[in-house]
């Protein structure tokens, strides 16, 4: 199970010499008001591990806990319908699951997938020279949390709930027929962590520039206003040390550096000769492609932003 993969993403168990399971699991509190956006997002968010290493989900088990004496089942209700059809959309299929009782909605899926183990992509093979794409815009935490605390609408954050709600399937078909270095997805460690996961996984240096950094509308705005997630300072707190040019930041740049994703994009390691195939293949699916950063091999294990 995912031996010799550091920082894996999902799972890796060998079936046969073409075949292994990939296995994921997430679930999660509310991000959103409309528990039928919130099914989808937790949904697309658990399906991600499997995209990431460039698998193909096929069954879903549901994970439930919720509050039925105080919120009526049609919520329950609209949160399994979100989560089923984005799973359907995944192609894959929905066997089972468990709930349980609980003071809090909290929804997510468990996961089964199969990839090639031979032509599976991990946090693990970046080298020198190669750029770094990123597949979709930062700043959901940012923004959630401003809908928490009533300072925006979901109308204000429409672009990122269909952000978190859209799957990373055409993103992986894309890496995975231009063949790539490695890739992880960016959730709740924030591009800061999951970039220094990769980087110590493949000991190398990913070096992003900060002026390239991708947000969601208004994001930028939160970030200036330091609307920021508990999970921002944990993030620091972590990972800063690890960290080169962070005390050269603006502070809205590390908020949106630090911010947890919640179904975030992927971030992928691509040699320069194939970076203008990835992008266009990504543009042509209608995925984004952000190029943030490039690779460099020292010093190994650390990241740096400027």
């Amino acid at each position: 199970m995912s031996q010799g993969i550091p920082f894996a993403d999902a799972g890796i168990y060998r079936l046969t010499e073409e075949c292994a399971l990939v296995q994921s699991v997430d679930f999660f509190t509310p991000v959103v008001d409309d528990p039928y956006l919130f099914g989808q997002i937790a949904a697309a968010n658990a399906l991600s591990d499997v995209y990431a290493v460039g698998g193909k989900p096929l069954t879903a088990l549901n994970l439930v806990s919720f509050p039925s004496c105080m919120l009526d089942n049609e919520v329950l209700a609209a949160i399994l319908l979100g989560g089923a059809e984005k799973v359907a959309e995944a192609g894959a299929v929905i066997v089972g699951g468990h709930s349980i009782e609980d003071e809090e909605p909290k929804y997510g899926i468990a996961v089964t997938g199969i990839v090639n183990p031979h032509k599976m992509v991990s946090t693990v093979g970046c080298q020198s020279g190669d750029i770094l794409v990123l597949t979709k815009p930062l700043g959901t935490g940012l923004l959630t949390t401003a809908l928490k605390r009533e300072i925006l609408s979901e109308t204000d954050i429409d672009a990122a709930i269909k952000g978190m709600a859209s799957l990373n399937d055409k993103a992986a078909t894309a890496m995975m027929e231009v063949g790539v270095s490695a890739s992880t997805d960016v959730t709740g460690f924030a591009l800061m962590g999951h970039a220094l996961e990769m980087a110590e996984a493949s000991n190398v240096c990913l070096v992003f520039k900060a002026a390239a950094l991708p947000a969601y509308p208004r994001a930028m705005e939160m970030a200036k206003k330091g609307t920021v997630p508990g999970g921002s300072f944990r993030n620091r707190t972590f990972y800063l040390p690890r960290v080169d040019g962070a005390d050269d930041l603006a502070p809205e740049i590390m908020n949106l550096f630090a911010d947890p994703q919640t179904s975030g994009g992927l971030l992928i390691a691509v040699s320069s000769g194939k970076v203008s195939k990835l992008v266009n293949k990504l543009k042509a699916s209608g995925t984004g492609a952000f190029v943030i950063g490039g690779v460099e091999k020292e010093p190994g294990g650390r990241i740096r932003i400027g």
